[in-house]
């Protein structure tokens, strides 16, 4: 039984309007376009009144969808797939009591005033890739019959069956592999199946085994002596120390600390407490580029799940605690913004999404994963590259997109165990879907090679609240310590189960059961159960005798899990099919599938290029300065910051905002290990790409040199701690790149990284870097990325305070040092100025290791003796854009003088050597100068105050510019891309506010002394509540620990089954994240989840109503307490919180005042204005009308409101963030005792976890301690 209800509008005015305006162009008698939500629900039997009217109430609905009109379009999910919006919401409509629900999905209707035929208009309202039209609904839920495991007739046939499927398949095995598994499968004497020839074409695939980077070289007519791999290992093996693991798990690990872990104890009290656990750090960076290049937010957005997967499956268990993202394409092409070095040279291929699209969508996908997972993003790069060279077209049409972070895991997880015959196999998460099917082998292949349905197949989609249960369960297994019943774990990743099972067993053998594995498209053939990608998946082995503890653990959490098979210790593989009784793995040796398929020979030669000279005649400086702070590697990359967490685990140290400007500028990130003492970790990146076009090597040694740079102003100490993942990007089998390759790697391998002291324990490659397609004349085009050696530097950080960076200070005794490791040479070459000028130039920088150790080791030296003031280096845009950004991150402006660089102005500002700038008192110049050594070093300035940058040449002023209007032109790009895809009058607020020379930055005003918390024996039990999605709760419960309370960790399924109440606890805290994904509302599933449960419903009114109670909700717990508001004495005028003005996810540290107001959790705070961190989408606050408002005006009920740097009401964008009246973002109940706030109070509750904060803040305290301190206090 179907029911169909209509819903809201699902387009504000500013996105409608636009989309009307593209659709007029196609439909001239278009007069109108309007769009709605729709819902279908599928339902299991009919239901009574009482049932619909329920199940209408809680998807908030009143009407049935009408009969459609011709002209009515219904844009849906694509048929045989299932949206993540319909998992999470089918789960609230089940959580709710409504069982008769099979499964709910939502469209959107579009509505078009036209008498013209609307076909031609409808590819511009979906996304072809995951979305269809949908003429009848029920299509939504259509099921068949499984389809029919299929056998390759190669006894029949021979080589040729396999030759054959390999083209039908989309299976991009080699010519010799085909010949291998010829081979095998003749001497067993039988025909593969299909499910058994594509699980061997992905495990086989470039993508997972690396054949290119494990094969055997001849270069120019020379047999080489190493592979690519072995000179990558090289690197540790001459530099070991430090690095704990490497090549051999899903991340690398190197070297931690002992450090007090905070999490809950697995015992029947869930007690939060601290455990001195030896901790190492996690590495792990990956690629998505050919999911991305096809459909950006689900590419990028599995991209980063899938990176997180790995640091969650490294060992028996480990964590992720912060993501790095990147993102690589060709040029923009912003409407209305139109760029000088945008030239059109061929028609954009159909079937690929446009650089605009990818920089539109992907992020927003990647931050979105990492949001709802509840892992800040706080590093990342964004280039483009375009243009025609040594007459080849070069450019980024298939992107890279880099996804990475930095984790944790206990030392006793570190290795894994050997599974024993009789374990279990279990596959952790989501069902199967027919999503990515063969993405591991589609990313082997050429973007745009492969047939257009296989790359429809080959499409995923995320479901992080699912991935974050998942993560909730391993991370209660590893607390556990030496009980932890996870023997071995591993992400599914390409080629889904097909590949993670025998990874998973490839030492002992195991026989599945394909029907135990969950499914959720029964149609299915046995080929697409075993190998499709679904997404959010883990395959484990737990002991023999630990299923049921498992088990409970798993119930808890509600992760989804199957026992799919059993450890047989025969070295076979067999996989069975008992409803079409066939085997479709028939004991397949082990040794056949992942034993050594022939090893690849790559007979290749050097290509030499010309480069002509570079030519700026009649470029002026004031020309360069506006092509160089546009061009996007250089231009502020705030429109992809600002979208992502950065303060989710209260753990963040140092995100990409610097100074109290927070401006986007800083050179790494640095996360704590603990919410106790001062370790961390830090990383940093780098990428020369545009240099690999004239020399390949020397690009890889600059990209190696550039992350050290920045990863320079983090206190590491000696280089050998600093560890490097590289990505490999190549468009392996052009003319003269694999030579490049090759000689790329031997120059980092062999030379450069032993010269330096550095190991690269972890890395990826992706060598089928270009895209080919034929445009709409028939005529053939192609597109190859340069060379790109992606690193990413990690290191441990023994002391997160003595960090330095950007933020230039002010007085009049400070001065500016260059230190430049290009020894005065000024190679403009492939710099941002000659690519703004559509040049690349014969002269690149590199340098020498011994140098940048030299330099590092000096940084180092000076950090420890507090001698760095500020600290820059210097990478795209060159000095210019060093010192500039420096400014803008102080709001200060500096007298330069370069002289002493030489008579080239443009070669001296804008050449992209390695080096830094620093700042420093002038009485330790000596000092400074001298920890540099023979390193050449000059003084160029000093700051002043009067916000001019002025350039001079010794007495000559060349170039005089004001701060302000620098600050704008290098903004401009994210002005432009946020009025592009979010509210364009937000975006023009914050562009309009950067220019602002009034605004005096960060203005912060205590009330009160922050103090540390005088802890007693008495601590009071508080619940840290948490429903499934919910990301937030340990960091609040550590909060809650440091003013003297007994956190404990409290589930709903906890309440739900009975197993505690609410009845022992003096404080209930609803924390933040994103309960069921937010997907009926923020809040909204949760709240719900309470109100259509009789028990619940009265336990939490029950609660509420003790006098000696407080409760207070953070964020989605803030906007699940404003859903519960009438089982809240004294609540009933409080408001519900909406989507953010800008519709987007907004991320930043925000000034708010503490209002007079009756919550006894800001008793005695009233008239501060403080630094907190905001991280929501849904944070508008609406009255239900204006009574209320006046009422909770009138009652003291305003707590909190957003201010300006004036300390007034903030009305604009973005120091109002969301666009809620007056700025209000947090009430209190009429008697005081609930308190809901939107920002994120237990993010900051230490100094060090600000992302600026003022010099005089120095203490361990933060000023919102007093927030958990005063709840103490009532508690009694």
């Amino acid at each position: 039984m179907l029911l169909s209800f209509a819903g809201p509008r699902a387009l504000s005015e500013f996105r409608r309007l636009p989309l009307l305006e593209r659709c007029r162009e196609i439909l001239p008698e278009l007069t109108d376009l309007q769009a709605r939500y729709l819902y279908a629900v599928l339902l299991d039997r009919p239901i009574t009144d009482a049932e619909h009217d329920r199940l209408a109430h809680i998807l908030d609905v009143s009407e049935p969808l009408p009969p459609r009109s011709d002209n009515q379009v219904a844009i849906c999910p694509r048929p045989g797939t299932t949206s993540p919006w319909s998992t999470k919401a089918t789960d609230i409509l089940k959580n709710c009591g409504l069982d008769f629900v099979h499964r709910v999905e939502r469209g959107i209707l579009y509505d078009f005033v036209t008498s013209s035929a609307t076909t031609p208009a409808l590819p511009l309202l979906y996304d072809r890739m995951t979305e269809a039209p949908v003429a009848d609904l029920s299509a939504l839920f259509h099921q068949v019959e499984p389809q029919p495991l299929a056998h390759i007739r190669l006894l029949a046939e021979g080589r040729d069956a396999l030759v054959a499927a390999n083209a039908a398949m989309g299976l991009a095995l080699a010519e010799d592999e085909i010949d291998y598994f010829l081979s095998a499968y003749q001497d067993m004497g039988r025909d593969p199946t299909d499910v058994e020839l594509m699980m061997c074409s992905v495990v086989n695939s470039e993508h997972c085994r690396h054949k290119i980077f494990n094969a055997d070289w001849i270069v120019d007519g020379q047999r080489q002596e190493h592979s690519l791999f072995d000179m990558i290992r090289n690197t540790h093996a001459t530099h070991p120390q430090g690095t704990v693991k490497a090549y051999s798990d899903n991340s690398g690990i190197l070297q931690g600390y002992a450090t007090p872990v905070f999490r809950p104890r697995t015992d029947a009290a869930h007690r939060y407490a601290y455990s001195d656990q030896q901790t190492h750090v996690l590495i792990k960076v990956e690629t998505h580029n050919h999911p991305t290049a096809i459909s950006p937010y689900p590419g990028a957005s599995t991209g980063v799940g899938g990176e997180i997967r790995d640091e969650g499956a490294t060992g028996t268990g480990g964590w992720s605690q912060a993501g790095l993202c990147a993102f690589f394409t060709s040029h923009l092409r912003v409407p209305g913004f139109a760029q000088p070095w945008e030239k059109d040279h061929a028609e954009f291929p159909a079937r690929l999404a446009t650089p605009l699209d990818i920089m539109t969508e992907g992020p927003i996908g990647g931050a979105a994963f990492g949001n709802e997972f509840g892992r800040p993003n706080i590093l990342g790069i964004f280039r483009t590259t375009e243009d025609v060279h040594a007459g080849r077209y070069r450019g980024y049409h298939k992107p890279i997109m880099v996804a990475g972070g930095v984790g944790l895991i206990d030392d006793e997880h570190v290795d894994k165990k050997e599974p024993q015959p009789g374990d279990h196999v279990i596959q952790l998460g989501g069902p199967a879907m027919l999503i990515g099917l063969g993405g591991g082998a589609a990313s082997s292949m050429d973007t745009g090679s492969n047939t257009e349905d296989l790359d429809f197949a080959s499409v995923q989609r995320d479901n992080p609240e699912m991935e974050r249960r998942c993560q909730e369960l391993i991370n209660r297994c590893i607390s556990l310590s030496a009980e932890n019943p996870i023997l071995s774990i591993h992400d599914v990743g390409a080629g889904g189960l097909s590949n993670a099972c025998p990874e998973l067993v490839e030492d002992v053998g195991a026989r599945f059961d394909l029907r135990a594995i969950h499914n959720d498209d029964p149609g299915m053939s046995p080929m697409q159960l075993w190998c499709n990608e679904a997404q959010e998946r883990y395959v484990l082995v737990v002991g023999r005798n630990d299923l049921d503890r498992f088990a409970a653990l798993a119930a808890r959490e509600r992760c989804l899990y199957a026992v799919i098979g059993a450890v047989t210790g025969d070295g076979k593989l067999e996989l069975s099919d008992p409803l079409l009784g066939d085997k479709p793995i028939d004991d397949l040796d082990l040794a056949v599938l992942l034993g050594k398929p022939p090893k690849m020979l790559r007979d290749v030669t050097r290509l030499a290029a010309e480069h002509p000279a570079l030519d700026f005649s009649g470029v002026a400086i004031a020309d360069a300065v506006a092509r160089v702070l546009r061009f996007p590697a250089v231009a502020a990359k705030t429109f992809l910051i600002t979208i992502a967490d950065r303060t989710v685990t209260g753990l963040i140290a140092r995100d990409q905002m610097v100074g109290p400007y927070q401006v986007p500028v800083a050179d790494y990130a640095m996360t704590c290990h603990s919410f106790k003492g001062h370790t961390g970790s830090a990383m940093a990146m780098g990428e020369r790409t545009p240099l690999a076009l004239v020399d390949a090597p020397a690009s890889g040694r600059m990209a190696i040199a550039e992350a050290v740079a920045n990863i320079a102003a983090a206190p590491i100490g000696e280089i050998h701690h600093i560890k490097l993942s590289g990505n490999w990007m190549c468009a392996c089998g052009e003319d003269g790149e694999d030579a490049a390759l090759y000689d790329t790697v031997q120059a980092v391998g062999m030379e450069f990284c032993p010269g330096l002291g550095i190991a690269i324990p972890v890395g990826k490659d992706s060598l089928s870097m270009r895209a080919i397609w034929e445009d709409t004349q028939g005529q053939a085009h192609k597109i190859v990325a340069p060379l790109s050696l992606v690193v990413s530097a990690f290191a441990p950080v023994a002391d997160i305070r003595r960090a330095a960076t950007p933020e230039l200070k002010g007085g009049n005794d400070t001065r500016l040092l260059l230190v430049d490791l290009g020894q005065g040479k000024n190679r403009l070459g492939g710099s941002c100025l000659a690519q703004a000028y559509n040049q690349v130039g014969p002269d690149i920088p590199d340098v020498e290791p011994g140098a940048l150790r030299r330099f590092f080791d000096a940084v180092q030296h000076l950090l420890t003796r507090d001698l760095i003031l500020a600290y820059h280096d210097r990478s795209d845009g060159g000095l210019f854009t060093t010192v500039a950004e420096m400014c803008f991150a102080g709001r200060l402006g500096v007298d330069l003088d370069i002289a002493a660089l030489g008579d080239d102005a443009l070669a001296a500002l804008f050449a992209e050597e390695i080096g830094a700038v620093i700042q420093y008192r002038a009485s330790a110049e000596e000092t400074v100068r001298a920890a540099f050594g023979d390193l050449p070093t000059h003084v160029l300035g000093a700051p002043n105050e009067d916000l001019q940058l002025r350039i001079t040449r010794g007495d000559d002023e060349i170039y005089t510019a004001a701060v302000l209007d620098l600050h704008a032109t290098w903004a401009e790009l994210t002005y432009r891309m946020q009025a592009h895809r979010d509210n364009p009058d937000c975006a023009r607020e914050e562009y309009e506010h950067i220019q602002r020379a009034d605004d005096p930055g960060f203005d912060f005003h205590l009330t009160y002394e922050a103090a540390p918390s005088i802890i007693t024996d008495v601590r009071p039990k508080v619940a840290a509540l948490r429903e499934q999605g919910v990301n937030g709760q340990v960091e609040m419960a550590a909060a809650f620990d440091a003013a003297g309370f007994d956190a404990v960790d409290l589930t709903m399924t906890d309440l739900i089954a009975g197993r505690t109440d609410l009845s022992q606890f003096h404080g209930l805290v609803t924390c933040g994240g994103f309960s069921y994904g937010d997907v009926l509302g923020a809040g909204a599933g949760w709240a719900r989840s309470v109100l259509f449960h009789d028990k619940l419903r009265d336990q939490f009114a029950e609660f509420f109503h003790r006098p000696d109670t407080f409760s207070l909700g953070v964020c989605n717990g803030c906007q699940m307490l404003a859903h519960l508001k009438d089982l809240i004495p004294g609540a009933d005028n409080w408001p519900r919180f909406l989507r953010n003005r800008s519709e987007q996810f907004e991320a930043r540290l925000i000034t708010v005042e503490v209002l007079d107001s009756t919550s006894v959790l800001l008793k005695g705070m009233a008239g501060s204005r403080l630094p907190i961190a905001v991280a929501h989408g849904e944070g508008r606050v609406e009255f239900q009308n204006d009574a209320d408002f006046a009422s909770a005006h009138a009652q003291n009920q305003l707590c909190l409101r957003y201010v300006d740097n004036h300390g007034n009401p903030a009305v604009r964008y973005p120091l109002n963030p969301n666009g809620s009246p007056a700025g209000l973002t947090s009430l209190a109940s009429t008697d005081g005792r609930a308190t809901i706030m939107m920002p994120h109070p237990e993010r900051v509750f230490r100094n060090v976890q600000l992302s600026w904060r003022p010099g005089a803040w120095r203490g361990e305290t933060g000023p919102w301690l007093k927030l958990f301190q005063n709840a103490r206090a009532f508690a009694g």
